[in-house]
């Protein structure tokens, strides 16, 4: 049975981030959590080493896991450290303070700056900001101009007052002097990052969050979170703005075909009835179909058949116009192909008719259910998506399609023992279900890695090669083995399970992705991992997941102008608005990161 990702469940809405695997969003071995897809590249192994952008999350979780966290090399201060201001004691030049001012007799312009500076640190730590403003400014006037590090630190302080009062353009105008002073004064890049941030210039506070990352070895989980957190949001708003205004965009007939596969009780994708065809055709066996030339929907059929999927919508659309007696199933076909092109608005509309249509076969109202069911989980909406999936097992309780599908949504929900619950209903139902087979494997073995129970473990390995033995020709059992066998570090294995899936699917271009990351992981081998993907391009120039793994890895060889081409050419090919964000903040990072490179000569560790 063909499958819509090698190393992924199939999702009844394409390109959504429903499958499972790596690529899609969750896959095993990633904690309680789920793995983005835009991590793999990274996460998979020690071949490929941090870089800014890409794997703020990564090392986020793994921060959590360590014990209290550490600064790098350099001494750098942790986390709760950050809002306090710096300096060192008074210089010992005689014990008389008569003045009770706390400074000596007799002092040269620097150490009164740096007396007026540690009394402002004295008002700071008694939480009076204003004051200690008055003290840090004092400094600043008294500080020689040629010492840069000291008036650096006398700004900085200086801004750290005007953070507790809230003023942050006078907190972003105090870091600028101190950065300008010293380019890579951690925490004034930092304060000036969070300052920034509640100006809403999302842009400069990448910048300087980034710049923190890499100066810090991305070992501090605060400017980790920050950088995530903007990346986020600077993705939402430019995929909000591209989305609504792109060209529809139909997928390679390979992922169509794909996708249609992972449906089994689907009326619509199935092929012609002979009551369907006209009567001139009915003796011609193995020829292509000519219908009555009224009915749009059974020429949209025929498109279908004929993989000439663009004409399918206009074809529908004169159906339901015409109010015949296909409209359910032009409806429900016209909804698929809008969700393909990425148009949920307007699939929306037909599938709430198709489910409202209480005259309709009742799998064309379940379909329509599953669908925008994924469709709601796709916008992150997994209450919405639960209720759709449970009317859908009300109204047809014995369609296969309805628990393979939920099944995906309960792993995507960390509801594993759900989700093998229904798996096992779909196999009850449709025993010859490959699919569901393998997929109730990975589901257990996912179990038993995020348990971390070896013997369970075993068992799920031992599942997935009955699968295989049972279903030879299921390629999708092959590839979530791989991923199994790729996390247990049996490469050799995983890259013989990825052969075998491109014998069965020479054209699916995911699985030249996941072989050539795992070339990387097991051999080190840059060149062969970049040319698989390559030719995963060149099978499916539309393979957009080809593309954003190109430019994940080229982030990490510091090609970033060559990384950027590549996530623009994948947010072009996103199938979903959360998939466009996802890429926009890619993009953005590998930007940031050119930024910072011009401005302060800082990169991280590449290839």
């Amino acid at each position: 049975m063909a499958a819509s990702k090698p190393v992924e469940v199939a999702a009844a809405v394409p390109g959504s981030g429903s499958g499972v695997g790596g690529g899609g969003t969750a896959g095993p071995g990633t904690g309680a959590g789920t793995l983005p897809r835009w991590q793999v590249a990274l996460a998979v192994g020690a071949p490929l080493l941090l870089g800014a952008g890409a794997m703020y999350l990564w090392s986020r979780r793994r921060r959590r896991r360590e014990a209290g966290g550490r600064g790098d090399s350099s001494g750098l201060k942790r986390n709760s450290e950050r809002k306090t201001p710096e300096g060192r004691a008074s210089p010992a030049l005689g014990s008389g303070l008569p003045d009770g001012s706390g400074a000596p007799l007799e002092m040269n312009s620097l150490d009164r700056a740096q007396a007026a500076k540690n009394k402002g640190n004295k008002y700071f730590k008694a939480g009076k900001y204003e004051q200690a403003i008055q003290c840090y400014t004092e400094a600043i006037s008294l500080c020689p101009t040629e010492k840069n590090v000291d008036l650096s630190t006398f700004y900085q302080n200086r801004a750290a007052a005007f953070e507790q009062l809230q003023k942050w353009k006078e907190v972003a105008q105090d870091c600028t002097k101190a950065v300008e002073l010293n380019p890579k004064y951690v925490k004034a890049l930092f304060r000036r990052a969070k300052a920034h941030e509640k100006l809403d210039n999302k842009k400069e506070c990448l910048e300087d969050v980034t710049a923190v990352c890499i100066l810090e070895g991305f070992q501090n989980q605060q400017s980790m979170l920050l950088a995530d957190k903007v990346l986020k949001l600077l993705g939402k708003e430019k995929a909000k703005e591209k989305y609504k205004n792109r060209e529809p965009l139909m997928p390679s007939p390979q992922f169509i075909k794909s996708y249609f596969s992972s449906f089994t009780d689907d009326i619509i994708s199935q092929p012609m009835l002979k009551g369907e065809k006209s009567d001139e055709d009915k003796d011609k066996e193995g020829e292509a179909l000519e219908v009555k030339e009224s009915t749009g929907y059974l020429k949209a059929k025929q498109y279908m058949e004929e993989e000439n999927y663009d004409k399918i919508i206009s074809e529908c659309s004169k159906e339901i116009d015409s109010q015949s007696k296909y409209m359910a199933e032009a409806l429900l076909l016209r909804a698929t192909f809008y969700l393909l092109i990425g148009n949920a608005n307007a699939a929306k509309p037909d599938l709430d008719k198709v489910i409202s249509l209480k005259e309709a076969n009742v799998k064309l109202r379940a379909n329509a259910l599953i669908k925008r069911g994924s469709m709601y989980m796709q916008q992150q909406q997994p209450l919405l998506s639960t209720q759709d999936f449970n009317m859908a097992a009300d109204i047809d309780p014995q369609n296969a399609d309805v628990y393979h599908h939920r099944g995906q949504l309960k792993i995507l929900l960390d509801l594993i023992g759900e989700a093998v619950a229904d798996f096992d209903e779909c196999i009850r139902l449709r025993p010859e279900s490959a699919l569901a087979q393998a997929q109730k494997c990975f589901a257990l073995y996912r179990q038993a890695y995020t348990g971390n129970n070896s013997s369970q473990i075993q068992a799920a390995m031992k599942g997935f090669e009955e699968v295989i033995k049972k279903f030879p020709r299921c390629a999708e059992g092959y590839a979530l083995y791989a991923q199994a066998l790729t996390d247990q570090q049996q490469f050799g294995k995983a890259d013989e399970m990825y052969d075998k899936c491109i014998d069965l699917e020479p054209d699916n271009a995911t699985t030249y992705v996941h072989k050539g990351l795992l070339q990387l992981q097991w051999k080190q081998d840059l060149d062969k991992g970049l040319e698989l993907i390559s030719k995963a391009i060149e099978i499916d120039n539309k393979c957009d997941f080809a593309y954003e793994t190109m430019g994940t890895i080229e982030v990490q060889r510091g090609n970033m102008e060559k990384a950027i081409d590549m996530f623009n050419k994948a947010i072009n090919l996103a199938k979903s608005e959360m998939e466009m964000a996802h890429l926009y903040s890619l993009c953005d990072a590998a930007h940031a990161q050119t930024e910072v490179a011009k401005k302060y000569g800082l990169k991280p560790p590449t290839l």
